[in-house]
């Protein structure tokens, strides 16, 4: 193992990863942070671990944002969970097409894979195959459907924050533009990383924008304001390779879990934003009430939380909700 808990992370390298497709590499770097203090039974088994997935643009690092509710300091710090997040298959931190130099070579990957990346190292470093629960964003929570869905007896409950449980309509739509996007230049398949891929990365991350905020802040938004923020979020998004980004894209737009949300026993809680342009209620949220049988729905607006990650409003619900699985 690789510590370099100085930086808030540790990094662990397994002897090898099996892909869905049966494709193996080996030497596979992985990395995570945790936070809390595990609790044993007699036995010598963790019962008290969490996993946070985080989001696109997120890393295991990601998961200090959820400080109000895990950690000794927190609201919830009562009830004790050991919180382990962990950078996801395909980023940069972890194995990915850009770490392992074998760019548009590496071996395609799934929402279950990743998953399943995860479940290694758990099983690896903690010795844990069932977790009290697993908390997703985003895509994060594409990894917390599948997770449910593919392995129902690993978890008892699941919490989702804006997020779906299938790549479909205007979703699809995005990332299959994006692909050929990218697809349509030559210096993709090139073995040098050239100027050209950056322009690209540009306007990949001029569309992206387009869907990260919900419409009623662009119209409220001056042209200078949108202006100031956009530049900034493009300029941000350069720091993401191109080959990490086709792969985790691919992963994406290959997406559907709805045909195995029947399989879910873990308890269910759903959190909606009512404005988001990317992730829609009325389509990624409501049609839930029917898949899974233990669920709970909660929307908020997303404008009152665009500049911070403040979850206080939230609390109560959080506390009722986890409250029979209290350590």
């Amino acid at each position: 193992m690789i510590d370099d808990s100085k930086l808030g992370y540790k990094k662990y390298i397994f002897d090898e990863f099996e892909f869905e497709s049966g494709e193996v590499l080996h030497d596979v770097e992985i990395e995570y942070t945790t936070r809390g203090t595990p609790k044993y039974d007699e036995d010598g088994n963790i019962i008290n671990a969490i996993v946070y997935c985080h989001s696109f643009n997120g890393n295991c690092l990601s998961v200090g944002n959820l400080y109000q509710l895990i950690g000794p300091k927190s609201e919830l710090s009562d009830f004790n969970f050991f919180c382990i997040s962990i950078t996801s298959l395909g980023y940069s931190e972890s194995c990915s097409p850009s770490t392992t130099n074998l760019k548009f070579e590496f071996p395609h990957y799934s929402i279950k894979d990743c998953v399943n990346f995860k479940r290694k190292l758990l099983k690896e470093v903690f010795n844990i195959t069932k977790v009290v629960g697993v908390m997703g964003m985003g895509i994060g929570g594409y990894e917390t459907f599948t997770w449910a869905c593919e392995y129902p007896d690993e978890l008892e409950f699941m919490m989702v924050g804006n997020s779906s449980f299938k790549t479909g309509g205007y979703r699809y739509i995005i990332s299959k533009t994006l692909n050929s996007i990218i697809d349509s230049s030559d210096a993709y398949f090139n073995p040098v990383y050239s100027e050209e891929l950056s322009k690209i990365m540009l306007s990949i991350n001029s569309l992206i924008y387009s869907v990260y905020y919900p419409k009623k802040v662009f119209y409220e938004y001056t042209r200078d304001e949108i202006d100031l923020y956009m530049d900034s979020f493009i300029y941000e998004g350069l720091s993401r390779d191109i080959y990490d980004f086709r792969y985790q894209n691919t992963a994406i737009l290959n997406y559907d879990a709805e045909d195995k949300l029947s399989n879910i026993k873990a308890k269910t809680l759903i959190v909606s934003a009512s404005e988001d342009v990317y992730y829609n209620p009325e389509f990624d949220a409501y049609p839930l009430k029917d898949k899974i049988e233990n669920i709970e729905i909660i929307l908020f607006d997303l404008e009152d939380y665009i500049q911070n990650d403040d979850y206080s409003n939230f609390i109560g619900i959080f506390r009722e909700f986890l409250e029979e699985f209290k350590k």
